[in-house]
C-alpha cells in the first residue's frame, strides 16, 4: 500500500535463485522519507495494520522533532553509556572513574547488547530493588541512574534513542550529621601514624578534601612568607581556584612539615614537591586503612575523613565568619551546597540561647 508524502508498507518480494520462483516476505515492512533521507523497517509483524501504525508512529515522532530511522532500534546501551564516558573524558571530569564503576552495575543488570529501547520504568525499578538488596546505599543508586539518565540524554542528543525512560530517584536522606569534636579529633589524631598527621591537621582547619585537594599539594601551592594555601583552577571539584590563609595552627603544621620534608631531601639527595609524603618521601597515595583503625582505636568507628569537611563549616559558622567569606575558604560554590554542611548543633544552640538571654537582660533593664 502506497500513500504518497506518507510513505508506505510493503511486504519484500524477490525471486527464489533456484526454482526462480516469486517469494514474498512474510513480515511487513514500511518505507518514508525524512529530510530527503530514505529509511526502510522492519515492522515485524504478519499484520498490514500493524506496519501502518509504526509508520504513522514515525511519521508522528519525525514531525515533532523526535529522532527517527532503524538505526534507533539497533541503538545498545552499552553505546550510550559509552557516550557518557567519553563526554567525562572530553570535557576533564574528576568523576569519570565513577561513572565507569557505575556503567559496570548498569551493565551487569541490563546487558550491555540489551536494546535501549527496551529498558523501559519497571526494568528501572526492578534494578533499584536489586541493588538495594545487594547492600548498596540508596544515593548511590541514584548517582547510577543518573548516569543512565545522562546515557539516554545524550544518546537523544545523537539521534541514537527516540524515547527517555521515565527514572524516578530513591529518597535520600542529605541532612549531614558527621562532625568532630575537637576531644574526638585529637583522639583520632594521636592514634594516626606520625606521617599523616599533618595531613589531618589541613584537613580539620581548612575542610578541603583529602584525597583530591590536599594529598595533591606541592610545595608550590604553599606559601609561606605570605601565609597561604592555594589550589590553582581546575585542580577543584568545581574548577574554581582557592586560597587559604593561614591560620596560626596551620602555619605551624605547615613550617613543621616543611623541615621534615627537607630532612628527607637532604637523606635522598633528591628534590621532593609534595606536601604530604610517607616517611621515604614519597607521595601518599591513600590512607583509608590507617584512617579507619585509628578510628576504631580512638573509640569512634565508622568515621569519615570527609567528616572535617563538615566540621570545618560548622566552625566558621561558630567563628561567626561571614559566609560569603566561609564560602571561598571551604571551595562551595553555592549557598545551598554549604547550608547543608552548615550545621547546627546543640552547642551551637546553647550559643544562641545565651545571647538571646543576654539580650533579653539588656532590654529589660533599658529605660522604657
Amino acid at each position: 500500500m502506497r500513500s504518497r508524502g506518507m510513505g508506505y508498507v510493503y511486504q519484500p518480494t524477490w525471486r527464489d535463485q533456484k526454482t526462480r520462483e516469486p517469494k514474498t516476505a512474510a513480515t511487513w515492512w514500511i518505507s518514508y522519507s525524512i529530510h530527503g533521507k530514505r529509511h526502510r523497517e522492519n515492522a515485524h509483524s504478519t499484520k498490514e495494520g500493524d506496519a501502518t501504525k509504526l509508520l504513522k508512529l514515525r511519521l508522528g515522532q519525525a514531525a515533532i522533532g523526535m529522532p527517527v530511522g532503524p538505526q534507533i532500534e539497533r541503538t545498545t546501551l552499552g553505546e550510550i553509556l559509552n557516550m557518557v564516558e567519553v563526554d567525562y573524558a572530553a570535557n576533564g571530569r574528576k568523576s569519570l572513574a565513577r561513572v565507569k564503576h557505575a556503567a559496570t552495575h548498569l551493565k551487569e543488570f541490563f546487558d550491555a547488547c540489551a536494546k535501549a529501547r527496551v529498558i523501559t520504568s519497571d526494568r528501572i525499578s526492578a534494578y533499584q530493588a536489586e541493588r538495594l538488596e545487594q547492600g548498596a546505599k540508596p544515593a548511590t543508586v541514584n548517582y547510577e541512574l543518573a548516569v543512565l539518565r545522562r546515557a539516554f540524554r545524550l544518546g537523544s542528543r545523537a539521534g541514537k534513542v527516540a524515547a527517555r525512560p521515565e527514572i524516578q530517584m530513591l529518597h535520600v536522606e542529605n541532612t549531614r550529621k558527621g562532625f568532630f569534636e575537637p576531644e574526638q579529633y585529637r583522639a583520632v589524631v594521636k592514634h594516626l601514624p606520625e606521617y599523616l598527621r599533618p595531613l589531618a591537621a589541613i584537613a580539620y582547619i581548612t575542610g578541603w578534601r583529602a584525597m583530591s585537594e590536599l594529598l595533591s599539594r606541592q610545595w608550590r601551592h604553599v606559601d609561606l612568607a605570605k601565609g597561604w594555601l592555594r589550589l590553582d583552577p581546575g585542580e577543584s571539584k568545581n574548577g574554581d581556584g582557592r586560597e587559604f590563609p593561614f591560620t596560626p595552627d596551620m602555619r605551624s603544621v605547615l613550617e613543621a612539615q616543611r623541615e621534615t620534608v627537607r630532612t628527607i631531601e637532604r637523606e635522598q639527595a633528591c628534590v621532593i614537591p609534595w606536601v604530604f609524603v610517607q616517611p621515604d618521601g614519597s607521595r601518599i597515595k591513600d590512607f583509608r586503612g590507617a584512617w579507619r583503625k585509628a578510628c576504631r582505636d580512638a573509640g569512634v568507628p565508622g568515621r569519615l575523613v570527609h567528616d572535617f569537611r563538615r566540621t570545618a563549616v560548622r566552625n566558621l559558622e561558630r567563628a561567626g565568619v561571614p559566609r560569603s567569606a566561609a564560602m571561598r575558604m571551604t571551595g562551595h560554590k553555592t549557598e545551598a551546597v554549604y547550608r547543608r554542611y552548615a550545621i547546627t548543633d546543640s552547642a551551637m544552640l546553647q550559643e544562641a540561647a545565651v545571647k538571646l538571654a543576654a539580650f533579653h537582660v539588656a532590654d529589660s533593664s533599658s529605660p522604657s
